[in-house]
């Protein structure tokens, strides 16, 4: 209240003022903390997920206590302990077209915290519809991003700048990829700091993007934007309803199923059960050849005794060198079942009768249907 430029009268707006935050995760828990500090009148927090041990490096508000708990629950509980005075609206339900309008249209101000394209697009086309502005963030690896959309009169949406989906196969999640915890934390702290600045009257409305690099120097640099794109479908018809489009199919259709299938179905006989393995490991007399792809640092975490790793970019550059003779069986094996699929059809593209299979979803699926002690990371 003692800044100039804020004082108390900034301090009522911020506690007049509505936030709805998608997504309790590694963005949205530095975000509700700082959001939730600075005295926002009403926080509401929109995730379906649960609380799991992999999330509690970068998901700060988040603990050992609430495992298993709703991420939007176990949000709540952290940010009553800041200030028991808050007033939080706990929505524990996915984000869908149906729903998308009457949960976001309470709120002045949206943030995207999600993780996944098709709820982008989706929250996108719900802030252009509701004339609400949506503080998006994203981070993967040591790389983060930061935007405004929709904000003021000529403020591009999120279809504006990406009007078509990329691949599905060229998007990776955090749990697939990886991320530096702190990196979440300072674009989930930039998206906070961005809705603040919002209410108080201090964003300057020119359009931009904010990319982030651990690694970079500088860490920062932005992008300017153009503004609103006069053929964007969603800037030109905001009274569309949001449940004509199938967001999930416009993006590439649902998500793999890695333990069962691995990230496509693949080809039959060509393929192994971990369970399958391990029966066959556990009844032979001579143990199964295992042709393990991950790269060598994810080796080093774990394996499954006795596998041989060849990291995949070395076993594409050399196929021939790892060609079982023809009374060998090989299985290849990876961390989700995706590029022993790669491996095992490169391998079986040279011949000589060898048999290559890969195994479905990879060690995720040996630790859920074989070993649950196996390391999961």
């Amino acid at each position: 209240m003692i800044l100039d430029g804020v004082g108390l009268p900034g301090q009522v707006k911020l506690t007049q003022s509505s936030v709805v935050v998608v997504g309790a995760g590694g963005l949205g828990c530095p975000a509700l903390q700082y959001l939730g500090a600075a005295g926002i009148g009403r926080i509401g927090i929109i995730d379906h997920d649960r609380v799991e041990i992999s999330n509690l490096q970068r998901q700060i508000l988040h603990n050992e206590e609430t495992l298993g708990m709703y991420k939007a629950e176990s949000a709540a509980l952290a940010m009553k302990r800041i200030n028991s005075e808050l007033t939080v609206d706990v929505m524990a339900v996915a984000l869908t077209a149906d729903n998308a309008m009457s949960l976001l249209h309470p709120y002045d101000i949206i943030l995207d915290c999600t993780d996944n394209v098709p709820t982008r697009y989706l929250l996108s086309d719900a802030s252009v519809a509701l004339k609400k502005p949506l503080v998006s963030g994203a981070a993967q690896k040591f790389e983060g991003q930061l935007c405004v959309f929709n904000l003021g009169t000529n403020g591009p949406c999120y279809r504006c700048l990406y009007p078509q989906p990329p691949p599905q196969e060229s998007v990776g999640s955090c749990s697939e990829l990886g991320i530096l915890g702190v990196v979440t934390g300072i674009i989930g702290n930039m998206q906070a700091l961005e809705t603040i600045k919002i209410i108080l009257g201090k964003e300057d409305q020119s359009p931009s993007l904010l990319l982030f690099s651990a690694l970079g120097s500088p860490p920062f640099r932005s992008i300017k934007l153009r503004q609103r794109k006069p053929t964007c479908v969603a800037c030109n018809n905001p009274g569309a309803p949001l449940n004509s489009t199938d967001y999930v199919q416009f993006c590439g259709g649902p998500s793999p199923d890695w333990v069962s299938e691995g990230r496509i179905a693949g080809l039959a006989g060509h393929r192994i059960q971990a369970r399958e393995l391990h029966e066959l490991i556990m009844s032979s007399t001579v143990r199964p050849r295992i042709l393990d792809v991950r790269p060598a640092i994810e080796y080093g975490i774990c394996q499954l005794p006795e596998s041989e790793n060849v990291p995949l970019k070395e076993l594409l550059s050399q196929p021939e060198k790892y060609i079982p003779s023809s009374a060998t069986d090989l299985y290849v094996i990876c961390r989700l079942g995706n590029d022993s699929q790669i491996a095992a059809e490169a391998l079986r593209r040279m011949g000589r009768g060898a048999c290559v299979k890969d195994v479905i979803g990879g060690l995720r699926a040996w630790s859920t249907v074989v070993d649950s002690n196996f390391p999961i990371y």
